[in-house]
C-alpha cells in the first residue's frame, strides 16, 4: 500500500470587504471627510442665506475702502484702505510675538535651571515665580503693567509742561532711553541710500559665517582639535561687516531719540508706547513660567549616567549644561515649547486691554466702523493660523536636526 503526500499549497480566503480592517479605514475616512464637506457646506449656505436676508454683502470687496480711523502712535493715514490697515496690525503683533518669544526662552531656560539649583536661596526663588506666575490669567498681567506700572504709576506725563524722564549715555548728551507713562525712546540706526546693498552684503556676510561654521564643525569631527567656531564664524562675520560699512560710506549711523520742539514726540531712535511693552513684558513673563517647568522636566529626563561622565571630566557647572546637559534637553523640550509658543502668539489679541493697535484690535474697530463682521473674522483667523503654521513649520525643522538619527 502506497502512502501519497500532497504537495498542494493551502488554499487561502480573503474575507469579504465589509469585514477587512484596511478596507473599513479607508471607508471611515472617506466618510469622516464626507461629513465635514457637508457640514462646511451647510453652514456657509447658511451665514450667505442669512447675511442676504439682512443686505450684508459677502465678498471681500471692502478690502479696498478707507479705514477712517487713525492708529495710535502710527503714521498710517485714515484714508488707507483697510487692506493696509490689516498689514499694520500683523506687523504689529509680529512685533510683540518675535520679541517676547526671545525673552520667554531665555528667562524660561534660565529660570528652568535654577530650579535645580545647588542654591537653596536661588532654587527658593526661581520656584516662587513659576508658582506665581503660571497660576496668574495672563490678561491681569498684562492689565497689571498697563495700569499699576505706567497709567498709575511713578513715571513721567510727556507733554510740554511735564516733560518725560531722559536717560544720558555716561559723558556724552545722547539719550540712551526716554521714559514716560505713554511712549519710550530706545536708540537704533539710521540708514541711507546705501542701506539696502548693505544689508545684502551682511546677508552674505552671514552666508559665510554659517559656512565657517560648519567648517569647523566638520574639521573637529575629523581630527578632534578644538573647533573655535564661535570665535571663527563670529570674527568672519564682523570683518565682513565692518569691511562693508566703510566701503559703503557709513550707510548706518546712530540714532538716538530725543524729544521734539513741540515737547510732544520722540524724534530719532526707535520710539515704542506702554501699550507694547506691557503686553510684550507680561506675556514673556507669564510664557516663561511654563518654559521653566519644560525645561526643569526636560533636563531631569537626562541620563545621570550624563552628568557623571561630565564631572569625571572634571567640567565646571556652567560647562555640564552648556556641552552635556542642555544640547540633551532641546530634544525633549522643543515639542513642548513650540505650544508655548504658539500661545504666546494668540495671546497678543488681549491687546486690547492696553490698548496696543495688535491685529484683532484693529479687527473689532474696523468692524465698529460698519466693515463686515463675518468676512474681517474670516480674515483674522487666517492670519493667527498662518502666525501658528510658520512657528511649527521653523521648529519642527529644528527639532529635527537636533533629532538623533536612527540606525
Amino acid at each position: 500500500m502506497t502512502n501519497t503526500i500532497s504537495t498542494s499549497e493551502p488554499t487561502t480566503t480573503r474575507p469579504p470587504f465589509w469585514r477587512n480592517v484596511k478596507v473599513l479605514r479607508v471607508l471611515a475616512q472617506i466618510a469622516a471627510v464626507i461629513i465635514v464637506v457637508v457640514a462646511i457646506r451647510w453652514l456657509f449656505g447658511n451665514l450667505t442665506r442669512n447675511l442676504d436676508a439682512v443686505g450684508i454683502d459677502t465678498d471681500f470687496d471692502f478690502l479696498d475702502s478707507p479705514a477712517r480711523f487713525q492708529i495710535r502712535d502710527s503714521s498710517f493715514d485714515p484714508d488707507s484702505s483697510i487692506r493696509v490697515l490689516l498689514l499694520n496690525g500683523i506687523k504689529n503683533t509680529a512685533a510683540v510675538a518675535s520679541v517676547g518669544i526671545v525673552l520667554a526662552i531665555i528667562l524660561g531656560t534660565v529660570i528652568g535651571v535654577a530650579r535645580l539649583s545647588n542654591n537653596w536661596i536661588v532654587r527658593k526663588l526661581a520656584a516662587l515665580y513659576v508658582e506665581t506666575l503660571r497660576n496668574i490669567p495672563p490678561l491681569v498681567i498684562i492689565i497689571f503693567f498697563g495700569f499699576a506700572v505706567f497709567t498709575f504709576g511713578r513715571f513721567p506725563l510727556f507733554n510740554p509742561s511735564n516733560p518725560p524722564g531722559e536717560i544720558k549715555f555716561p559723558g556724552t548728551d545722547s539719550n540712551l532711553l526716554i521714559y514716560s507713562k505713554t511712549r519710550l525712546g530706545l536708540p537704533s540706526v539710521a540708514t541711507d541710500g546705501h542701506s539696502g546693498v548693505f544689508w545684502f552684503m551682511l546677508l552674505i556676510a552671514l552666508l559665510v559665517a554659517i559656512f565657517v561654521w560648519r567648517w569647523r564643525t566638520k574639521i573637529n569631527v575629523q581630527t578632534g582639535q578644538p573647533h573655535h567656531r564661535v570665535l571663527y564664524s563670529f570674527g568672519v562675520f564682523i570683518v565682513l561687516a565692518g569691511f562693508t560699512w566703510v566701503v559703503l560710506g557709513q550707510p548706518l549711523v546712530p540714532s538716538f531719540p530725543s524729544v521734539s520742539e513741540s515737547g510732544r514726540l520722540i524724534e530719532g531712535g526707535i520710539a515704542t508706547n506702554d501699550g507694547y511693552v506691557s503686553l510684550t513684558l507680561a506675556l514673556a513673563l507669564y510664557t516663561a513660567s511654563h518654559i521653566a517647568e519644560i525645561v526643569r522636566g526636560s533636563i531631569l529626563a537626562v541620563d545621570k549616567g550624563q552628568n557623571e561622565a561630565a564631572n569625571a571630566l572634571a567640567l565646571s557647572g556652567f560647562q555640564r549644561y552648556r556641552f552635556v546637559v542642555l544640547p540633551q534637553a532641546a530634544r525633549i523640550a522643543i515639542p513642548p515649547v513650540i505650544n508655548q509658543f504658539l500661545n504666546l502668539t494668540k495671546n497678543t489679541s488681549l491687546a486690547v486691554a492696553v490698548a496696543y493697535p495688535d491685529v484683532t484690535q484693529l479687527t473689532r474697530t474696523a468692524i465698529g466702523n460698519d466693515q463686515p463682521s463675518p468676512q474681517m473674522i474670516l480674515i483674522l483667523m487666517g492670519i493667527y493660523l498662518t502666525f501658528s503654521l510658520f512657528i511649527s513649520l521653523v521648529l519642527n525643522i529644528v527639532n529635527r536636526r537636533l533629532q538623533l538619527a536612527g540606525r
